[in-house]
């Protein structure tokens, strides 16, 4: 379930009546892992409910706990958890600290080198940016965001080709959560690196999205909101093109200009 009823009392001036709300869902999900007979508690995060595999398969590939779809076994799914079996790969170290909020992916992190996961490699030319298709990207994004239609309350991120096609949109109560469920959907499809696509996400670009869109060698990340310092720092050192205000027929290249067409 993914929206929720909640009855208030809506304030029109000074007359009050009774209403249902419709609230995003946001539930704890168990992100557990098995090897070698052994099997243990990863990480809970807090999500909206649905797509959980994906999100769980692209968490782990975008903290670099597995780099390929052969690693990653049997997954099993309970009502708030989910259970992946790792071949070829031995568990985590228990010191490894993983604890997220629908606010933040990073903020479990125990230390500043933890904070960075390392790509199979850079994420190459990339397509040319058509400024005309960047333009229309957020829109096309909100066309697709069912839930947020009734909620009002959920992130999106979505994949894009050069041309501005949609390839897939995920929504979800945090944004880091909406691009592991959108990356684990193309991991689990056998579909990464994903060398000449667009990333596009409904709010700002922080350096975790920035990270993750890297671990999966996206070569563009537009954000309808602004960037911090540190996510123009990780793009530009790893060769990505960062977009942000992409909205109202205009947009800042931060970095990876070179990829803009004219």
């Amino acid at each position: 379930m993914r929206a929720a009823p909640a009855p208030v009392v809506q304030v029109r001036g000074r007359a009050l009546a009774s209403a249902e709300d419709r609230l995003a869902v946001e539930a704890p999900l168990e992100i557990r892992l098995r090897a070698d007979g052994e099997e243990r508690s990863l990480s809970i995060t807090m999500r909206t409910p649905g797509e959980d595999r994906e999100l769980a398969v692209g968490f782990l590939f975008t903290e670099g706990l597995v780099r390929d779809r052969a690693e990653v076994g049997e997954i099993t799914e309970g009502e708030d958890t989910v259970t992946i079996e790792l071949v070829g790969r031995p568990l985590p170290a228990r010191d490894r600290s993983f604890a997220i909020t629908s606010a933040c992916g990073v903020c479990g992190k125990d230390s500043l080198a933890s904070l960075r996961a390392i790509p199979a490699g850079p994420p190459g030319p990339g397509p040319a940016l058509d400024p005309e298709v960047i333009h229309r990207l957020p829109l096309t994004l909100r066309s697709a965001q069912a839930t947020f239609d009734t909620t009002g309350g959920l992130h999106a991120a979505g994949l894009f080709d050069a041309r501005g096609e949609r390839l897939l949109v995920r929504e979800d109560v945090g944004r880091h959560n909406a691009v592991d469920k959108l990356i684990g959907a193309r991991f689990l499809a056998g579909a990464l690196p994903a060398l000449d696509q667009i990333l596009v996400v409904s709010g700002r670009a922080s350096f975790e999205l920035v990270q993750k869109a890297l671990m999966a060698r996206i070569p563009v990340l537009a954000a309808v909101g602004a960037p911090s310092s540190l996510a123009v720092t990780l793009a530009e050192e790893g060769g990505m093109t960062l977009l942000g205000f992409v909205r109202d027929q205009r947009f800042n290249v931060y970095c990876g200009h070179g990829r803009l067409d004219g």
